[in-house]
Parts: C-alpha cells; sequence; structure tokens
C-alpha cells in the first residue's frame, strides 16, 4: 500500500467512527480534506500526510505531577476500577493512554500502537523523541504504552497518566512528550503530593508546569490540585499547609487555573476529629464534583476546538503560509537577478579586457562570421552556457535562503514544510517572475474560502446541539456536564 492509500485508509477509519459519535465532526473531515488537497499542490505537506492526523480527534486529559502525588489512584477512583499501579514509590515510568473498550477486560498494547495511529495523541511521537535524544524514537515502548477499559466515565474522552518527573532516568525525553500532550490536552490536571509540607520538593513541577504555563492563551485548561490532603489533619494548622502551596504558585505568577485540595476516600488516613473530618470531607468532595464537571465538560470543548483548529490552519495558509513564500520568493528573485548581473558584468568585463589587450574576441568574431552555420553555433554555445550559469544562479540562491525559510517557520508558526514549498516554487521549468507561489491559484484560494464558511456552520451546528434560545425540545447541558454522583466521594494515587 503507497503513502497515498496509507493516509487515505487512517481517514476512512477516522470518518466511521465519527460517523456514529459526532456527525458536525465527520463533516469537519471533508474539510480538512480540502486543505490537504490545497496544502499538498503547494508542497506543503506530502502525500502520506493530513492536516487531520496533525490533531487528536478524542477529548483529552492529562494528569501530570511527581510520582506518589496521587495521580494514579485519582484515575482509579474516577474510572471505579483498579487500572492503574499505585503506591509510594515510582511505580510506571511510561506515559499510559486510557481509552474505552466495550470489552469487559482490560488490555495494555505496547507504544507502538500509539505511535502509528493518528487517531491517538501520540501519532508519529517518536519522531520528536529522536530530535532530542537520538535513536531514542525507536525504543517507543520505553516511553509509551495504551490500556483499554470498559468504565462508562470514560467513554468519549481519553486519559493520559503520566510518569513523575522525578521517577524516569530519560528526562529530556520525558520532558518533550509532556510538552506535547499539554498542548493538544483539552483539560491538564496537575498534582501536588500533601503529605510534603514543603513545596520546594516539588519544585520541578512547579517549575515546568507553571511557570511555563502561566502565559499559555489556554491557561484557563490548567487545574492544580494538592492531593493526599488527609495527611495535613494531624498538623496543628492544616489551612498553612494548602496557603503555602497557594503562596508558591503565586510567587510563580499564576493568575490563571483553579486550586483544589482532595484526598481518596478509599486510601484516605483515618480523621479522628468528626467535625473535623466532616470539614475535611466537604470540601473534598465541593472540589471533586467541580473537577469531574471540568471532565465531562471536556467533550463539548474538544468538538469546538477542533472546529476552531480547522478554522485556524485554514486562516494560518492564506494570512501566514503564502505570504512567508511570497517574501521568500521575492528574496530568491532578487538574489536571482543580482547574481545574474555579476556574472555578465564579469563576462562583460573579460570580453573587453581581451578586446583591448588580447585581440582574442574580435578574432574569435571574425572566425564565426565566416560561416552561416559557425555563427549559429556560437550563438547556440554561447546561449546555453548562460542557460547553465542562469540556473546555477538560481539554485544556490534557492539554498542560500534556507535559513530563512526555516526561521519563517519558526517566527510564525507555520505547519508543514515551508521550506519544501519554497523549494518548489525555484524548479527549472518554474519562471523566476511568477507572481503566484506553486499550488495558489483562484481554484486553491476558492477552497480555502469553502473552509471558512463551513467552520462558520459547524459551529452553529454544533451551537444548535447544546443551546436552544426558541426554548423548544431544550437540551439538558447539566446531565451532560455534571459529574457521575458516583464520582463525587472518591480522588488520590
Amino acid at each position: 500500500m503507497n503513502s497515498s492509500n496509507v493516509i487515505e485508509h487512517r481517514l476512512k477509519q477516522l470518518e466511521t467512527h465519527l460517523e456514529q459519535e459526532n456527525p458536525v465532526l465527520l463533516n469537519a473531515v471533508q474539510s480538512f480534506r480540502k486543505l490537504d488537497l490545497v496544502t499538498r499542490r503547494m508542497g506543503l505537506l506530502g502525500d502520506d500526510e493530513s492536516h487531520a492526523t496533525q490533531i487528536p480527534w478524542w477529548p483529552l486529559i492529562s494528569v501530570l505531577g511527581t510520582f506518589s502525588a496521587g495521580k494514579s489512584t485519582f484515575i482509579n477512583d474516577y474510572l471505579g476500577e483498579k487500572l492503574q499501579r499505585s503506591g509510594n514509590q515510582a511505580v510506571d515510568d511510561r506515559f499510559t493512554v486510557i481509552c474505552y473498550s466495550n470489552r469487559k477486560e482490560s488490555h495494555t498494547l505496547p507504544g507502538v500502537a500509539l505511535d502509528s495511529d493518528p487517531r491517538f495523541p501520540f501519532y508519529k511521537i517518536s519522531a520528536e523523541i529522536d530530535k532530542v535524544a537520538a535513536g531514542e524514537g525507536s525504543r517507543i515502548d520505553a516511553y509509551l504504552q495504551l490500556k483499554t477499559c470498559g468504565s462508562e466515565h470514560l467513554r468519549g474522552k481519553i486519559i493520559i497518566d503520566s510518569p513523575g518527573f522525578d521517577a524516569d532516568a530519560q528526562r529530556t525525553s520525558t520532558l518533550r512528550i509532556t510538552d506535547h500532550i499539554i498542548d493538544l490536552s483539552d483539560l491538564v490536571l496537575v498534582f501536588f503530593d500533601g503529605r510534603h509540607p514543603e513545596p520546594g520538593a516539588m519544585r520541578d513541577t512547579l517549575d515546568h508546569l507553571v511557570d511555563k504555563t502561566i502565559h499559555r492563551p489556554d491557561s484557563g485548561k490548567f487545574l492544580y490540585i494538592l492531593n493526599q490532603l488527609d495527611t495535613t489533619a494531624r498538623e496543628d494548622n492544616p489551612e498553612e499547609v494548602v496557603a503555602a502551596w497557594q503562596r508558591a504558585l503565586g510567587e510563580r505568577g499564576l493568575t490563571a487555573g483553579r486550586f483544589f485540595t482532595i484526598f481518596s476516600k478509599s486510601a484516605a488516613n483515618p480523621i479522628e476529629d468528626p467535625a473535623l473530618r466532616d470539614r475535611f470531607e466537604k470540601k473534598r468532595d465541593t472540589d471533586l464534583a467541580e473537577i469531574y464537571a471540568r471532565m465531562q465538560q471536556v467533550e463539548v470543548e474538544r468538538a469546538y476546538r477542533i472546529v476552531g483548529s480547522l478554522e485556524k490552519t485554514a486562516r494560518d495558509i492564506e494570512e501566514k503560509t503564502v505570504p512567508a513564500l511570497v517574501e521568500l520568493i521575492h528574496a530568491w528573485r532578487r538574489r536571482t537577478l543580482i547574481g545574474d548581473a555579476v556574472v555578465l558584468a564579469l563576462a562583460g568585463g573579460l570580453l573587453l579586457y581581451g578586446y583591448l589587450n588580447t585581440g582574442l574576441p574580435q578574432a574569435a568574431w571574425d572566425w564565426l562570421n565566416q560561416s552561416p552555420l559557425r555563427l549559429f553555433l556560437g550563438a547556440l554555445g554561447t546561449w546555453l552556457t548562460w542557460l547553465g550559469l542562469h540556473f546555477g544562479i538560481r539554485k544556490l540562491a534557492a539554498r542560500s535562503l534556507r535559513g530563512m525559510a526555516q526561521r519563517l517557520a519558526v517566527e510564525r508558526g507555520i505547519r508543514g514544510n515551508l521550506l519544501g514549498a519554497f523549494l518548489a516554487n525555484t524548479v527549472p521549468w518554474r519562471s523566476i517572475f511568477s507572481k503566484k507561489p506553486r499550488g495558489w491559484a483562484r481554484r486553491d484560494r476558492r477552497r480555502i474560502a469553502e473552509v471558512l464558511e463551513d467552520t462558520d456552520r459547524y459551529v452553529q451546528d454544533l451551537n444548535d446541539s447544546f443551546t436552544n434560545p426558541s426554548g423548544r425540545a431544550p437540551v439538558d447541558l447539566e446531565a451532560q456536564t455534571a459529574a457521575p454522583e458516583s464520582l463525587v466521594a472518591s480522588s488520590g494515587e
């Protein structure tokens, strides 16, 4: 199966799934196909690539923090079964993607199941790992695993359980994967260990998951959770433990996101004082209810995010990629013409020097004038020599702009292979005076306009699914976003 057939097969698999799950997003796949047509013609995407595979299509919740902070027990309590191993030591040094299955028994699959499937958030992550640790991409199973679970609370979403930052020796690659899932997640739960009253004990987590996230445009998707708070019940002033963590977050400039305090009912330490126990449990239940409500809401948020990503990709092509290509082509044309002028000047100078000092140019001209055939062959040879020099200059000018192309791609956040698209405009059969980039004809601009019109319609369709201003057949949003009652009484690792 060739590369184009492979990507087509994967897109059809995605459409089959969305046909039952969300018809609006099924239509969005068709719009992504339109973008693929445009960007492949431009040279931005290869035949084995699609914009649809660059985003996860399932709602994604990531659970991050240090080891023994209660991540795995929190997930087990949420799912209602002991899927993840838990303990006071680092019990798993891999990222675990937990996905719903209609089978009762759970299965654990290797990391390659994620790396090779565009429907999951770690599609082709092995290439990213190789960028920060050469050769490690081939060891994808040492970093990732996929677990299936039949819990109804998991239906329609994916949860990622992360290894503790200080529990993995392959640190650089682990942090690279962490950044990757943060970018893709709809909700990020950041866990701190309430058994360590000194926030400095988790400074690594604070540095990476607070300092680097507070200025993100999506900082509201982060929930900061001080877990295992029941251990502070024996402190003279447990509120001071919470205050210490809040100060630590505030010192790092945290102004967005929510801070919660919870503990697991199933793994809690006994609190002897009835009044204190009641106070702790009420606070835990209130915070858990809000956390679970946000976890349920990701299904709605993900649909809007995908449509938003579709619109952003279309606009970026028109407003970022095409202007960047035009800028590169103009720079290439300018350098080529300057190179041509320099070569002509040098050739003219050599002819003048030869005429004044040796007389060879005049002798050559006299020889050529002796026969029309000689004159023709001389002119043809001169023309071919000039073409060879010109196309050599074109190639050198294009090569000199590789750094500029890479810089523009990074500075403007351009998706796809900008350098490849630029080089596609410098092939010998394209004129240096072409006004438009390759693949940006009227029909391509029309496709982009159609996709932008589609996104408006998709948003309206999603709004119709969740709102009804007319009051007829109202949608019960509370039922879709409220936490299951069975979940409100538990959390932890």
